[in-house]
């Protein structure tokens, strides 16, 4: 490939009631809301950015909460995982505030470099916290919830799990630009910076795994970072020349973004690093107002009375709280 990812830019999910998941995200994972827009194919659905202070592409997981929306399955051909990497030595006040919260969690070590908090968001959807030897040096959302030394510094990983890995090894390596770091027990580690956390897959082989169901409490799509439009361009030509289904570039308003699906089934987009979220609020305000795109603000009343109501905690916008 002439371009090569530089790591994760942000996970998309499926969820049910907005206000519980914006209320596990913000209180219970300590991260910022730093978007709410719509669904642009269903704009009667919010679409709900979470990440650091601005929202830097690594941070970021974003949901579309369809209420009373089925459960999925988690199965291969998925992104079954989704992990963040917070500082060594805060697994165990992580455990006690999820516990107060009524959050079970549990604790596992795979090697003496990485150990793991693991535990279900409300609708089941599988995240890891990372405590890795390897040093995060992104600075955390300060929140009233979860002070900065305990706080999540960005996405760390997403986990690939697949009934063959040859053909999504492949994609990641030859397609991506990943490398293969190493292999125990059919689960293969990749990254692009040599494990740093926001640059790291996990690919898990299930042979025998029941397939994935994409509905509530799973993984939509996980996103791989471009620099600029121009990048993108270049990358989607040389996908379609490789043989794959890649879509055109589509706009997001803080990205754009193109889409293709892996050979063991995950859906996989590329979005670039820009323009970023402060484009149409500023930094202090992100994630207060209902924010769409140009094509659709003539029906801004029909969707506003259309999503449903949704209080967001003040440390959100600690700031601005602070003037009223």
């Amino acid at each position: 490939m002439t371009v090569q990812t530089e790591g994760l830019h942000h996970v998309t999910a499926i969820a049910g009631d907005p206000q519980k998941n914006i209320d596990f995200y913000i209180k219970g994972l300590g991260l910022r809301l730093v978007k709410k827009t719509v669904n642009f194919d269903d704009p009667g659905t919010y679409h709900l950015y979470y990440g650091d202070e601005s929202g830097r592409p690594g941070s970021l997981l974003t949901f579309f909460p369809w209420q009373g929306i089925r459960s999925g399955r988690i199965g291969s051909g998925q992104s079954t995982t989704t992990a963040f990497s917070v500082p060594q030595g805060t697994l165990g006040w992580w455990q006690e505030h999820f516990r107060d919260l009524g959050v079970g969690s549990t604790v596992s070590r795979a090697s003496s470099e990485e150990e793991r908090l693991s535990l279900r968001d409300p609708d089941g959807l599988q995240i890891d916290l990372v405590a890795s030897s390897v040093s995060d040096p992104r600075n955390p959302w300060d929140s009233a919830s979860v002070p900065a030394e305990y706080a999540v510094r960005g996405q760390h990983s997403s986990v690939l799990t697949v009934q063959d890995p040859a053909r999504t090894l492949e994609t990641l390596t030859r397609d991506l630009g990943m490398k293969v770091l190493g292999e125990r027990d059919g689960r293969y580690r990749l990254s692009t910076h040599d494990g740093e956390p926001g640059t790291v897959v996990d690919v898990v082989t299930d042979p025998r795994g029941e397939r994935g169901l994409v509905a509530g409490g799973t993984v939509h799509h996980i996103a791989f970072r471009v620099p600029d439009q121009q990048t993108q361009e270049l990358w989607r030509q040389e996908l379609a020349e490789r043989g794959y289904a890649v879509t055109a570039i589509l706009d997001r308003q803080y990205f754009t973004s193109i889409y293709f699906r892996e050979p063991g089934g995950t859906l996989l987009e590329i979005a670039t690093d820009t323009p970023g979220f402060d484009i149409d609020e500023p930094l202090l305000e992100l994630g207060r107002s209902l924010k769409l795109p140009p094509w659709l603000e003539p029906n801004r009343e029909a969707i506003a009375h259309s999503v449903a109501k949704i209080e967001l905690p003040a440390e959100n916008n600690p700031a601005v709280q602070a003037f009223k």
